[in-house]
């Protein structure tokens, strides 16, 4: 049987790639994506997530437009150069045609509240983006998470940041809504960090393999080497030439959880201090004395996620 899923994401080109496997997978029922705040606005996520979904040929997945601002407000601003990598990463001009579909309504924290109310077994979520829209579902209702079998996060990162020294971005976007999530009670949370990210890199001879995959391959390598540039630029990864496609190890996990390595751990969000804030502290030792409340990849398969990415897009043939 299908796995029920509903994506919520801030669509830049990981993203992008995420939105492309989960529409693709034959494994998964993807009843819905909603949008949110981070790589750029809303409008911009929203018509991003639009095209993507176009090109597959799945304009039967309704799209819902989420919120466009933090949960709580942030007391700290980005710093020059963390601007200018996201634009080298996930810049304004999108590599994949416009598209005449639109938004659905309601919008996203109404139809995830409405939707996980109303569910007669059990839904996947899959958030790969600042945790906002969560947040307030989980506010408006906290007992919506009873309606979910999974929550698949990325976010958050134990070793390395990416937006500061200690921080990931989504988490940073927006700390309090992440730190909501985390305590809402999900019978199962599984959480993607840099750590495990990195260590599942696509490369450019990865790519060329893609580009012969139809219309929706070449999009998807196109999207992936502009990562590759931008992480030359402003984030040069040990391998040359390589990227992590972040959003996607969480798609991936869904079709194959061998493609990461977790392990059960407590973990925290800094919500208050300027030296970390937004940091996800994850408890590797037992140092808290709490329980652990997710399950959390210290590592992943880089072979395996590449095999994953490359059959699902292979699988689908021509999308036109």
């Amino acid at each position: 049987m299908k796995r029920k899923v509903v994506l919520d994401v801030d669509t830049g080109t990981d993203d992008a790639i995420a939105v492309m496997m989960a529409g693709l997978a034959r494994e998964i029922d993807l009843i819905g994506c909603t949008t949110v705040w981070g790589n750029h606005g809303t409008d911009e996520t929203t018509e991003n997530t639009l095209r993507v979904l176009d090109l597959l040929g799945r304009d039967d997945v309704p799209v819902r437009r989420g919120l466009d601002r933090p949960f709580a407000p942030i007391p700290f601003i980005f710093e020059d150069h963390v601007d200018s990598a996201r634009e080298a990463i996930h810049p304004h001009e999108f590599p994949i045609p416009r598209t005449s579909e639109r938004q659905a309504e309601p919008g996203a924290v109404e139809w995830l509240v409405e939707t996980l109310r109303a569910a007669t077994e059990p839904i996947t979520l899959v958030p790969v983006a600042p945790l906002t829209n969560i947040a307030a579902a989980i506010t408006l209702d906290p007992s919506i998470v009873d309606a979910v079998d999974e929550i698949v996060i990325m976010g958050g990162a134990h070793a390395l940041g990416n937006v500061t020294p200690s921080a990931e971005a989504n988490i940073w976007h927006d700390p309090v809504a992440a730190d909501v999530v985390f305590r809402a009670g999900f019978e199962r949370l599984v959480l993607v960090p840099l750590d495990a990210t990195h260590r599942a890199n696509v490369s450019l001879g990865q790519i060329a393999r893609l580009r012969e995959l139809g219309p929706v391959g070449a999009a998807a390598a196109e999207l992936i080497a502009q990562r590759i540039r931008g992480y030359n630029e402003t984030q040069p990864m040990d391998e040359v030439d390589t990227a992590p496609i972040h959003d996607a190890l969480c798609i991936a996990y869904l079709l194959d959880p061998e493609v990461i390595d977790i392990a059960p751990y407590h973990v925290a969000v800094d919500t208050v201090s300027p030296l970390t804030f937004g940091k996800t502290v994850v408890d590797v030792a037992g140092r808290s004395g709490h329980k652990p409340n997710a399950y959390v990849a210290l590592d992943a398969d880089a072979q395996r996620f590449g095999s994953l990415l490359h059959g699902v897009i292979a699988a689908s043939g021509p999308a036109r």
